[in-house]
C-alpha cells in the first residue's frame, strides 16, 4: 500500500495546527483542576477536523487511516459518521475509510479525543492527536499495513523467513543492502539465504531492507536487521553473543514540546542516550513510539516495549483500568504487529507493578497475557516490572490499589486510605532503597514467584537483593532489574556481570519527564520537603540526563561504572545556596552538575564528586591541590570553598601514576547569550533544536545569572522555548523564559525553503541571533 503524510490541514477546537499536537500543553495549570500527576496540567475535549479530496479513482481500492496515538478515548467521524476508535490513548490503530467516503468529493475526517477526566495517568500524558497520521491506499490486490513479518531463523548460516498476509495476487520478494539485490524469492512464506550477512547488534546495528511486491503492482518496503534471540539462565545471548543491558527507564514525554511525537527529537533523544553509554530503554509505562523504534535500530539500541501501567485494578481514579478486560487483547495485537520486524525490540512487558497477580484471578490473567503475547510472536521474550513489595503487601490485604481503598482494606507502612496516583509513589517514597531489602525475605518470594516463574524473564523492580539469593532458590530463572535506584548502579552492575541469570540494569530514569512533578528532586524550596510537590512543581526532576537533552550527573556515574569513561567525571553541587541542606528524592543519586562557574559566590562551600575507575583522584584549583581521595564504587567527594578558577581532577592507577585528568576550565572575558543551532541546516518540516545559554566568551556557561530571555523567530515557527526548571510557573510556548543553571533551548520548524531567524535577548545583555537554513 502507498503511505501517505496526513499530518497537515489539520484544525483543533477552531485552531489551525500539523500534526502531531499535544493540546494539554498549552493548557492552563492549577492545583484545583489538575493532580501533582499529570504536572498540574488541565485537561478538555479537543476536535480535530481535516477536510481532504478523494478521487473517482480510489473506487474499489483499500483506503486506511493510521493513527500513532491519540491520548485519549478517540472518535474517529468520517463526513459524520462515526468509523472507529480507541480508548487506550497509547496503541497505534488503523481506520477502514472505504464505507465512509464519498468519491469525487472533498471529505472531512474529525477526531474527537477526550482527556477530561483527570486523574487518569500517574504522569503527563499529553493530549489529543500527539502521534502522526498516515493514508494508506492500495490497489484491488494488495499488502495491508503491517502485514509481513520477517524472522530470523538460523545467523551461521543466515537464514530468514519472510511472510506475507494479503488480498490477493503473487507475491514476490527481494532482499536489499545499500540498493542491492542479494537475495529473492517468491511466495506468501519464503525462506531465503543472504549471503555474507552483516548481523544486527547494539555494536552493530546493519538494517536491510525488503521489498515485496503483488503481481498487481501494489508493494511494500520493510526495514529490518537480522537478529536472533536466546535466553536462558547462562545468560542474553544476541546472535550467539552473551548480551549486558545498560539501561534506562524512558517515558514518551519530549520535554518543552510535551508529547508531540516528532521523528526528530525521537531520533535525537535516542542518540544521546546511546552516546551516554545506554544500551537499551525501557518504555515506561506504555508502548513505545515507532519513531522511536525506528532510531532504536539505528543506532543499536534494545528496546523493552512495556504495554501498561495498569491492569484491571486502577492506580489513578480515571485510568484505563475500567477499559483494560476489553481491550487487552486488541492492544497486544496492535503492538506485536507494529514491532515485529523492529530488531531493536527484544522483549515485551506485560506490565508495571500491577498487583492483581497476588491472587488466582490475577495469576490466570499474567498466563492469558503471556499466552497471547507468545502466540503472536514466538521469537521474543514475555517480562513484565513485577515489584515483590508491593505484591506482598497486596497479598497481606493492604490497599495498593484504587480498587483495594474503596474496598477498605487494610493499612500498611501508614499509608492513605484512598490510594491514588501520588500516594502509590509516596508509599515507595516512604520506604525508599530499603525497598530492595525487603523483598529478601522468604514470604516476599513465595507469594511473587508464582507470577514470575510464568514470565521468560522475571522482571524485578526495585528487589536487588534478590538477585543473588534467587540463583539458588530459581536456578533456571532469568532476571532482568526492570527498574532500579539509579545510586545503586555500581552494586547492580557488580552483580549484572557476576551473575549470568541477570541480564541487565534499568535504571529510573535515563530521561527527565513532565508529571509526577518533584518526585526525585533535590530542592532547597520549603515547599519541596515532602513528597508530594504542589504547585508549581512541574517535572519529575528524576531523570540522568534531563529534559534538554544535557547529559547530568547520574549518567555520567553509570558510564564510568559501565566503564565507559576514559576520564573523570567532575560534578559540583549547586553553591549558590549556602548553609541550606537540599530535601532529597528517593529517585536521585545527586543535584550535581558539570560548573565550576558561580557568579557571587565566592567563600561557599562546595562538594564536589568525581566519578572514576582508577584508584585514587586529586583535585586541584588552579595547579593547587585540594587533596587526594580514593574512589570507592566510582565516586570520590570532596568538600572546599567556592574560587573561581580552572578546577582539575587527576585520576592515579595504584601504581602512583597518573592515568588521565579533566577540567572544569574557568570562565574568560564577558557574560552574554550564546546561541549554539544543534543542525545548521534541515529540510523542510524538520524540526531543529537550538541550545541558548548564558556563557563567557570561551564558552563557560555561568550557572547563577538565570534571567528571563525572550525568542523572535522570523522565517519559521516557534514550536517551544523553555528550561530543566523543575519548579517554574512558566509556559513552553509563548517565547519567554528563564534560564535554569545558565540553559534554555528553543525548538523550531519551516515549512518552507529559506531561513529561520532566531533572536534572543535579555536584560542587560546584547541581542543574539542564529540562523538555520531551509533546504
Amino acid at each position: 500500500m502507498k503511505k501517505i503524510d496526513f499530518n497537515a490541514g489539520w484544525s483543533v477546537n477552531g485552531k489551525s495546527v500539523t500534526l502531531p499536537h499535544d493540546a494539554m500543553i498549552g493548557e492552563s495549570r492549577s492545583a484545583e483542576k489538575s493532580t501533582q500527576g499529570h504536572g498540574y496540567f488541565h485537561g478538555g475535549v479537543y476536535e480535530y477536523i481535516k477536510t481532504f479530496a478523494v478521487p473517482d479513482d480510489w473506487v474499489g481500492k483499500p483506503v486506511l487511516l493510521e493513527f500513532e496515538g491519540v491520548y485519549r478515548n478517540a472518535e474517529v467521524y468520517i463526513n459524520g459518521r462515526l468509523a472507529g476508535g480507541r480508548p487506550y490513548g497509547y496503541i497505534p490503530f488503523f481506520i477502514d475509510t472505504a464505507p465512509f467516503l464519498q468519491f469525487g468529493k472533498d471529505n472531512t475526517v474529525k477526531v474527537v479525543a477526550d482527556n477530561s477526566e483527570l486523574p487518569n495517568s500517574r504522569w503527563y500524558s499529553g493530549s489529543g492527536i500527539y502521534r502522526p497520521v498516515w493514508l494508506h491506499i492500495g490497489e484491488k490486490d494488495y499488502i495491508p499495513a503491517e502485514s509481513i513479518k520477517i524472522t530470523t531463523l538460523s545467523y551461521s548460516p543466515t537464514r530468514i523467513l519472510v511472510e506475507t498476509e494479503h488480498i490477493g495476487g503473487n507475491v514476490s520478494v527481494e532482499i536489499s543492502d545499500g540498493g542491492n539485490i542479494i537475495a529473492k524469492g517468491s511466495g506468501s512464506s519464503v525462506e531465503l539465504d543472504i549471503p555474507n550477512a552483516k548481523l544486527w547488534s547494539d555494536e552493530t546495528p546493519y538494517l536491510y531492507t525488503a521489498k515485496v511486491t503483488l503481481d498487481s503492482g501494489d508493494e511494500t518496503t520493510v526495514t529490518f536487521g537480522i537478529r536472533k534471540i536466546e535466553w536462558s539462565n547462562k545468560g542474553l545471548f544476541i546472535n550467539g553473543k552473551e548480551t549486558l543491558l545498560r539501561g534506562g527507564c524512558v517515558h514518551h514525554d519530549n520535554g518543552i514540546l510535551g508529547a508531540c511525537c516528532y521523528a526528530e527529537s525521537e531520533e535525537r533523544r535516542v542518540r544521546i542516550l546511546k552516546e551516554t553509554g545506554f544500551n537499551a530503554i525501557r518504555s515506561a509505562h506504555n508502548p513505545i513510539s515507532k519513531a522511536m523504534l525506528n532510531a532504536c535500530d539505528k543506532y543499536g539500541v534494545y528496546v523493552m516495549d512495556e504495554a501498561w501501567d495498569m491492569w484491571y485494578k486502577a492506580k489513578s481514579k480515571n485510568d484505563y483500568a475500567s477499559e483494560f478486560e476489553a481491550n487487552y487483547h486488541e492492544d497486544i495485537k496492535a503492538i506485536v504487529r507494529r514491532d515485529y520486524n523492529h530488531p531493536s525490540v527484544i522483549m515485551y512487558s506485560i506490565g508495571n507493578e500491577v498487583t492483581e497477580p497476588h491472587d488466582e484471578r490475577g495469576l490466570a490473567m499474567c498466563r492469558t497475557l503471556t499466552d497471547t503475547v507468545h502466540k503472536l510472536d514466538n521469537t521474543r521474550p514475555v517480562t513484565m516490572g513485577l515489584n515483590p513489595m508491593l505484591l506482598f503487601m497486596a497479598a497481606q490485604g493492604n490497599a495498593t490499589s484504587i480498587a483495594d481503598a474503596e474496598a477498605g482494606k487494610a493499612e500498611s507502612f501508614k499509608m492513605p486510605e484512598k490510594m491514588d496516583s501520588t500516594a502509590f509513589n509516596q508509599m515507595a517514597q516512604m520506604i525508599g532503597v530499603g525497598m530492595n531489602q525487603r523483598t529478601a525475605h522468604p514470604d516476599v518470594d513465595a507469594v511473587s514467584s508464582p507470577c514470575l516463574d510464568m514470565l521468560d524473564i522475571a522482571g524485578y523492580n526495585y528487589a536487588s537483593a534478590r538477585y543473588p539469593l534467587d540463583g539458588e532458590a530459581h536456578p533456571d530463572r532469568v532476571i532482568i532489574g526492570a527498574e532500579t535506584f539509579p545510586q545503586d548502579i555500581a552494586k547492580n552492575w557488580a552483580m549484572v556481570k557476576r551473575y549470568p541469570y541477570l541480564i541487565g540494569d534499568f535504571m529510573w530514569t535515563a530521561w527527565d519527564y513532565l508529571g509526577e512533578a518533584g518526585i526525585g528532586a533535590w530542592a532547597y524550596t520549603e515547599d519541596a520537603n515532602t513528597f508530594d510537590k504542589p504547585y508549581p512543581w512541574l517535572l519529575a526532576d528524576v531523570g540522568a540526563i534531563d529534559i534538554l537533552g544535557h547529559i547530568g550527573a547520574e549518567a555520567e556515574y553509570a558510564a564510568a561504572v559501565w566503564g565507559l569513561r576514559d576520564t573523570p567525571y567532575i560534578g559540583v553541587q549547586p553553591v549558590n545556596h549556602p548553609g541550606v541542606t537540599p530535601y532529597k528524592g528517593t529517585w536521585r543519586s545527586t543535584n550535581a552538575i558539570a560548573s565550576w562557574a558561580w557568579q557571587g559566590c565566592e567563600g561557599n562551600d562546595a562538594i564536589i564528586e568525581v566519578y572514576s575507575d582508577a584508584d585514587t583522584v586529586e583535585l586541584m584549583l588552579d595547579g593547587n591541590s585540594l587533596g587526594k581521595e580514593s574512589v570507592n564504587e566510582y565516586k570520590a567527594v570532596f568538600t572546599t570553598k567556592y574560587n573561581p578558577g580552572t578546577l582539575t581532577a587527576v585520576a592515579y592507577g595504584k601504581d602512583g601514576a597518573e592515568v588521565s585528568r579533566s577540567c572544569l576550565t574557568a570562565p574568560k572575558g564577558a557574560l552574554g547569550i550564546q546561541m549554539i543551532p544543534e543542525k545548521t541546516s534541515v529540510t523542510t518540516g524538520e524540526i531543529a533544536y537550538v541550545n541558548i545559554d548564558l556563557a563567557y566568551e570561551n564558552g563557560v556557561i555561568e550557572s547563577n545569572a538565570d534571567c528571563k530571555l525572550t525568542v523572535t523567530v522570523t522565517g519559521g515557527e516557534l514550536l517551544a522555548f523553555g528550561s530543566a526548571n523543575p519548579r517554574t510557573e512558566e509556559n513552553y510556548l509563548d517565547g519567554a523564559h528563564t534560564t535554569y543553571y545558565g540553559r534554555s533551548q528553543a525548538v523550531v520548524r519551516s515549512d518552507t525553503a529559506g531561513e529561520i531567524t532566531l533572536a534572543v535577548e535579555g536584560e542587560g545583555l546584547h541581542m543574539a541571533r542564529a540562523k538555520i537554513i531551509i533546504e
